[in-house]
């Protein structure tokens, strides 16, 4: 019998529990790897390539392709773990972040600046008026 989630009601929201520890094992292992030189050059040099040696699903390994942070951490992905692609990539967890939110890097530098993100839209649905 699977744990009752009430965190799965948070619009916009992926909890990384040990159900996605599971369901991205393979996907954080790889990014975990990056931490080696070698490893980076490898996966820099033929991307396509160093995935295919990872077990991990299609939709992972397409979500590492297109740099889509939202669709790699709905696969099962930690952001901490994914860290160390936008690393390999040189690029700052700010500027990720960002691309996650549909934001330019100004926009979300501002937002941060402002106290986050607004509450509005990012409760649970049964407290919501929309939804």
């Amino acid at each position: 019998m699977a744990l009752e989630k009430p965190y799965a009601d948070v619009p916009g929201t992926i909890i990384f529990d040990a159900d996605m520890s599971r369901k991205g094992y393979h996907l954080n292992q790889f990014c975990m790897s990056l931490m080696k030189a070698e490893n980076r050059a490898k996966f820099k040099a033929d991307e396509r390539a160093f995935l295919d040696q990872w077990p991990m699903n299609e939709e992972q390994k397409q979500g590492v392709l297109t740099r889509d942070y939202n669709r790699m951490m709905a696969a099962g992905g930690n952001i901490y773990f994914l860290a160390k692609i936008f690393s390999t990539d040189g690029i700052s967890f700010q500027d990720a972040a960002s691309t996650m939110t549909g934001m330019t890097v100004d926009e979300y530098k501002q937002m941060m600046l402002n106290g986050g993100r607004s509450i509005e839209g990012n409760r649970y649905k049964e407290n919501s008026n929309n939804g």
